[in-house]
């Protein structure tokens, strides 16, 4: 039977591109000429930090983040903007952790849009990705273009179709 899986997951070699490259652009931009800016890139925790010295920085450091990593293929619903920047000293710190996994919440609801559909296709959660299986391609394919029109607010990408 056809299947393929539901996840939500970032590549970290891309997004590696993205924060080097979006640091090049702060390195030969006028308006950041003498300034501190810091980009860090933890791989381990899925974490982006950021460090400048003052809050208008901080949100064009933010927009070339994103805006470099959606022309490297990244999703911008990828990055959780949420959290507060903090004062350290004199300099700005935010951390903007990545939105990896679907969580028990979004997979109920992605279940749930996919039942009410009335698809004759079977979801299945599995850790944290949902399988999909049915017996048609045409079917499987409609809940794709079903998960990617309507907003979750996580991004999501359809893997292992078999």
């Amino acid at each position: 039977m056809p299947s393929f899986d539901i996840v939500s997951k970032v590549d970290l070699q891309t997004l590696d591109n993205a924060v080097n490259v979006a640091q090049k652009e702060i390195d030969n931009r006028y308006d950041f000429k003498g300034s501190h800016v810091q980009i860090e890139l933890d791989k381990k925790n899925m974490v982006v930090n950021v460090e400048v010295e003052n809050d208008m920085q901080l949100r064009q450091v933010e927009d070339i983040i994103i805006t470099k990593a959606m022309r490297q293929g990244l999703d911008a619903e990828s990055f959780d903007r949420s959290k507060n920047a903090g004062v350290s000293g004199k300099y700005l710190k935010k951390s903007m952790p990545l939105k990896t996994g679907i969580d028990r919440e979004n997979a109920k609801k992605i279940i749930k849009m996919i039942k009410d559909s009335k698809a004759k296709v079977t979801p299945a959660l599995q850790d944290d990705m949902i399988r999909v299986t049915g017996k048609k391609i045409d079917d499987l394919q409609s809940v794709i273009q079903l998960c990617k029109s309507s907003n979750l607010g996580i991004p999501l990408q359809f893997v292992n179709m078999k």
